[in-house]
């Protein structure tokens, strides 16, 4: 078993800061190389604590203004382009990334497209419904229409 500490947020096991203990080959196949975590030692226990400190400042702060951009980016409607049939169904599925580029174009926000979560997949046009976790606490509804090319 080794013991890491995340460097970043992973679903499943825990967020960055944390210590947690891990199977070998979870770890050296997986989490450190795809630089999720680093091995435990006292020294980079106290670096990731310091840098959890700040974090954890920071984020007070920011909760205010991921506020503002969730009011500012449920005020505006996206619409994405996708190529689809004469029947309305999509050659494919709107994707998370497609909603992030619809957010950006039009409001200028730069959003990030794991932070965009679609429930099931749209593959179909019309409007519907998706969210932004722009924050732990604060999440955005984003309307979204899709229409053919």
């Amino acid at each position: 078993m080794a013991k890491l500490i995340l460097t970043h947020d992973v679903p499943n096991l825990g967020s960055a800061g944390d210590v947690v203990v891990v199977k070998d080959g979870y770890a050296r196949n997986y989490l450190v190389p795809r630089r999720l975590a680093e091995r435990w030692t006292a020294g980079a226990q106290k670096q990731i604590d310091a840098a959890v400190a700040l974090h954890r400042k920071k984020a007070i702060e920011s909760i205010e203004d991921a506020r503002a951009v969730r009011d500012q980016l449920e005020a505006a409607k996206y619409t994405v382009a996708k190529r689809a049939s004469a029947t309305g169904n999509l050659y494919g599925a709107l994707s998370s990334a497609d909603v992030a580029a619809a957010v950006e174009a039009t409001t200028g926000v730069k959003l990030d497209r794991r932070k965009v979560v679609i429930e099931n997949a749209i593959k179909n046009t019309g409007s519907v419904v998706v969210f932004a976790n722009l924050h732990p606490e604060v999440s955005a509804r984003l309307n979204v229409n899709v229409v053919a090319e």
